[in-house]
């Protein structure tokens, strides 16, 4: 039996539901999972309400079903949350080593572990060339700051001025393209 405050410690980690989102993302049962581990769903189903701690071991077939490390059950769990400092942001050309970049970029949420998103600020330099295309992920938006930019989806130009925002299907071709001398620059959210 464990003390009352190992298993306080132990909820901290929330284990049994970190286990039940992996089976779930796998569209797996209990059943399945235990033909998997060679344990009991309901055995499997104690661990995932909490009501029973599995043993080292026991995570450890849990991990290789699902392609996991162990540090992936114990790693702080509650609120994910990342502050960026202006100060601790790193600018990067886009393409990365080109004289010419397209633009700069600065990540805003790249101390967030497991990121659903990517958040960044595009600052299009005078004088830059277009992006050149691509696709990524499944949504994109773009916010300008300010300037102007030309974002092409897909062949379709539209123009944007500070204050305008575009989303889309970023698995579709896209490219950027800044207009006029003054600074520009946006805020894009791209999600996986």
């Amino acid at each position: 039996m464990l003390s009352e405050t190992l298993t306080s410690e132990l909820e901290r980690y929330r284990i049994g539901p970190r286990i039940r989102t992996l089976r779930l993302k796998k569209k797996m049962g209990l059943v399945q999972l235990g033909e998997h581990t060679g344990m009991s769903p309901a055995m499997l189903s104690k661990i995932e309400r909490g009501q029973l701690f599995p043993t080292l071991p026991t995570l450890t077939r849990i991990a290789l079903v699902f392609g996991v490390e162990l540090n992936h059950f114990f790693s702080r769990s509650g609120p994910r949350v990342a502050v960026t400092r202006h100060s601790e942001r790193l600018k990067l050309p886009i393409p990365a080593n080109a004289p010419d970049p397209s633009y700069l970029f600065e990540s805003l949420n790249f101390p967030l572990t497991d990121r659903k998103m990517e958040a960044f600020v595009a600052e299009f330099p005078v004088g830059a060339p277009e992006t050149d295309p691509h696709q990524h992920g499944s949504e994109e938006i773009l916010y300008v700051i300010a300037g102007t930019i030309a974002v092409t989806v897909d062949g379709e130009e539209h123009e944007l001025e500070a204050g305008d925002s575009i989303s889309f299907d970023s698995s579709m071709p896209h490219w950027y393209r800044r207009i006029g001398d003054g600074p520009c620059t946006a805020l894009v959210v791209t999600v996986a």
